[in-house]
């Protein structure tokens, strides 16, 4: 009998033991990097003609680990070892699927330092948002492990005369997993391990920002005892191998997180028809948002600043939960806006290896060239009240940026930035504020600071979002407590780590046995 569910602890880097063993970790890896990395197919490690180089965003000369890339003969090879371990894998019960992840967890959980050190060079985030990432992927494991059975144990149908009714659910098949880099641990473990605890085999493509991180998920289930062939692991440049993944007749599923773009040119060609293909093919997206955060005259102030700052400046604004619109009401916009910047002034920002540094640098030069466009754009826009510039340092680093005078229906209104860039703008009333935060084509997360009753109760029934929050950040979503997914463009509201999840992986059939 398994233990209840419990989101895992943080490391609580107050203790000085905690934080030493976090330096420990980082030195310890620090003497692995420019390591090269194989693909893993088939449980065989595979090298090709071709490399790719991570690098470390704080420090953009220096290369974290170079991995061979996949081309579209490593994809053949990788789709024929998991349409061959699927004939297998799909057969195993539940529960014996289910052990792997309980083992991937505990082991995950040994090396939680070492992942953090690895997410903080990589991926640039400071030590807390590592730590939370680190546990996140823990509970999706855990999570999804006892999920796995209680869907075995469903039985799904009522009695019917003179027959024995079930209703049985079967793995799909292989799958693509195309993961972030902005939550290189937790998001890929979800996606991977939910298809593959259900029974499914897949082939994963790593974000090319973080395929080091991603390449650790491969060793922990490895020690916890998958079989060959279940999970393989081919990074390569999406423009060469993307298309030809999503399009292969033997792709059943795909399970994506990314960008609006990328998540809709999916969903386009897995809906074509490929010579051989006999069913039609199941897309699971989340694709980013353009969160707001409503803050009333009717709120606690000094808890919504602290959450206003977090939700849009933790890990610098590169969640796709990230508060990127912040709606205030007349009443309060000044003083609100005033003690904010204050606040966001005393941010302190360089590498992340350096635990008193809050923010660290954006992933690569691109999103750093992208950010300042829309802080350009910003300057027309509005009126800057902070930031709005490169911050000093060899990283990618922007300092959090303030735009006041933002009207409905800007550019920096609607478009998702992905960055540390908060748009201010002023609403009336609250419906006038809800109207506002609905006027996207997104609606991934939403939070309202109000201690009026009646506003908490329009704004569940009117803000439409996948994660509304209520007196709490927009950021932050908890395994099991709160299913995370959007509704529109932000995409297939699939809401990982909820009950549901895992029914995106799962197909129903159907047994009428006649008796008497």
């Amino acid at each position: 009998m398994l233990y209840e569910f419990h989101n895992e602890p943080y490391t609580d880097f107050s203790k000085p033991e905690n934080r030493q063993a976090q330096q420990k970790a980082l030195d310890a890896i620090a003497k692995k990097f420019d390591k090269e990395y194989p693909l893993f197919i088939d449980g065989k490690d595979i090298k090709t003609d071709r490399l790719n180089k991570s690098n470390n965003p704080s420090n953009k000369n220096q290369i974290v680990g170079s991995f061979y890339k996949a081309g579209k003969p490593e994809i053949d090879l990788a789709m024929d070892a998991a349409l061959r371990a699927f004939e297998k894998w799909r057969w195993v019960d539940p529960k014996e699927r289910a052990i792997v992840l309980l083992k991937a967890a505990q082991i995950m959980r040994q090396r939680k330092m070492e992942i953090n050190a690895w997410m903080i060079q990589e991926a640039g985030k400071n030590w807390l948002e590592a730590e939370a990432d680190t546990s996140e992927a823990i509970d999706f494991l855990e999570y999804y492990a006892r999920e796995a059975i209680r869907w075995k144990e469903i039985k799904g149908v009522t009695p019917f005369p003179n027959e024995y009714p079930e209703l049985e659910y079967l793995p799909l098949g292989v799958g693509i997993i195309i993961p972030p880099w902005n939550f290189p641990m937790a998001i890929l473990t979800g996606m991977a391990t939910a298809a593959i605890v259900t029974g499914n085999t897949v082939l994963v493509k790593p974000a090319e920002s973080t395929p080091t991180i991603g390449y650790r998920l491969v060793e922990i289930m490895r020690e916890a005892g998958l079989p060959d062939g279940v999970l393989n692991f081919v990074p390569g440049d999406p423009s060469e191998i993307g298309d030809y993944m999503v399009e292969h007749p033997k792709t059943r599923f795909i399970s994506f997180t990314g960008s609006k773009a990328t998540g809709l040119r999916i969903n386009e060609r897995a809906s074509k028809l490929a010579p051989g293909q006999i069913w039609i093919k199941r897309v699971v997206a989340e694709m980013g948002g353009k969160d707001t955060m409503i803050v009333d005259s009717e709120a606690d102030l000094d808890e919504a600043l602290i959450n206003v700052t977090a939700s849009a400046f933790g890990f610098q604004g590169q969640k796709c939960s990230a508060c990127s619109r912040l709606i205030l009401l007349k009443d309060i916009h000044d003083e609100f806006v005033n003690a904010l910047v204050k606040r966001t002034e005393q941010l302190s920002i360089g590498p992340v290896e350096n635990p008193d540094h809050y923010l660290g640098p954006v992933i690569n030069p691109a999103a750093e060239e992208k950010i300042l466009t829309y802080i350009d754009i910003g300057n027309k826009e509005g009126d800057l009240l902070t930031g709005g510039e490169k911050a000093s340092g060899n990283g990618y680093f922007i300092k959090p940026t303030i735009f006041k005078n933002i009207q409905p229906g800007a550019r920096l209104d609607q478009e998702e930035i992905f960055g540390p860039v908060l748009s201010v703008l002023k609403a009336d009333n609250f419906d006038q504020a809800i109207n506002i935060a609905n006027s996207t084509e997104y609606g991934l997360t939403g939070s309202v600071y109000t201690r009026n009753r009646y506003k908490i109760n329009v704004a569940k029934q009117k803000f439409f979002v996948g994660n509304l929050y209520i007196n709490r950040k927009c950021t932050g979503a908890m395994v099991g407590a709160q299913p995370f997914g959007g509704f529109n463009m932000s995409g297939t509201d699939a809401k990982a780590g909820g009950m549901d999840y895992l029914g995106n992986f799962l197909q129903a059939k159907s047994i009428c046995e006649k008796y008497g």
